[in-house]
């Protein structure tokens, strides 16, 4: 409303303001030509540009003073110890955060090793595949057969009471010529078992012993915690007629000594059940 007061317009009336600048001028650190005003707003500018002067002087009187430790180094003189750039900004951010951490990982896997005798400090690294997605596939009898390693452009795969493996980085173990070969491309649970590799290469695990099962879940287990092996699928099979004859063991005297045991731990159960 100042033109209501002063409708002449006439500053130097009652009620006009002074804009003119009575701040000091310096030398723009830009234009070295012309002149600028101290005002605070121009302040922080001007303080910048005074600090980056003072450091490059400061630079540049420790190349001077380098370039002098290094003539006299070439001569032979006794020198002191190397003097740092007293420019030099501390690092900060993320990059000196991850050099933090690349360093403190190298330490802690250093005194894992003295301590322990193990970088990893005794533990095994966790195996990634299992949170990796998989596409696993159901296999048909016929097809698994076709990946037994004779066909160098497929992997090898194998399969145990219905899971099946990848095994193609043993292809020198299951693949032709390997020493079990005969596994691959096939379910020989009843193998695992029973010990039986000649004539037990089959799926059906009827009649076990307790025994035979407990070696049938280790060998389960062995390709399941593998980090060499991982599961691709399942195999489908054929229902067993359960009215066909169970594969005869290829040891009668280690099958009797097995019917030996079961019949002992039977007579013991019922045993136990009369005294209660």
């Amino acid at each position: 409303m100042s033109w209501i007061l002063n409708p002449d317009g006439d500053r130097t009336k009652a009620g006009a303001t002074d804009t003119t600048d009575t701040n000091p001028k310096v030398p723009d650190p830009v234009d070295k030509n012309r002149l600028v005003s101290t005002k605070p707003a121009n302040r922080p500018f001007l303080a910048h540009k005074e600090y980056r002067r003072k450091m490059e002087k400061e630079h540049e009187a420790w190349v001077q003073r380098r370039k002098e430790r290094e003539d006299k180094v070439a001569k032979g003189e006794k020198v002191g110890p190397e003097e740092p750039d007293p420019t030099d900004e501390p690092e900060v951010g993320c990059l000196g955060l991850l050099k933090f951490l690349i360093m403190a990982a190298v330490v802690i896997i250093l005194a894992g090793k003295f301590f322990t005798g193990s970088f990893l400090w005794e533990m095994d690294l966790p195996d990634l595949r299992q949170f990796i997605p998989t596409n696993q596939r159901l296999f048909s009898e016929s097809m698994l057969a076709t990946f037994d390693g004779s066909d160098l452009d497929k992997p090898v795969f194998l399969a145990i009471d219905g899971d099946v493996y990848d095994v193609t980085a043993g292809r020198a173990t299951y693949g032709p010529g390997g020493s079990y070969h005969f596994m691959a491309g096939r379910d020989a649970a009843r193998a695992y078992a029973t010990g039986c590799f000649q004539t037990h290469l089959t799926h059906d695990i009827r009649g076990l012993s307790e025994r035979e099962m407990q070696g049938l879940e280790h060998w389960k287990k062995f390709y399941t915690e593998s980090k060499k092996y991982h599961k691709v699928g399942r195999v489908s099979h054929p229902p067993i007629d359960p009215l066909s004859p169970i594969p005869e063991h290829c040891d009668p005297k280690k099958a009797e000594k097995a019917q030996e045991r079961e019949r002992a731990k039977a007579h013991e159960a019922d045993s136990k059940h009369s005294e209660l």
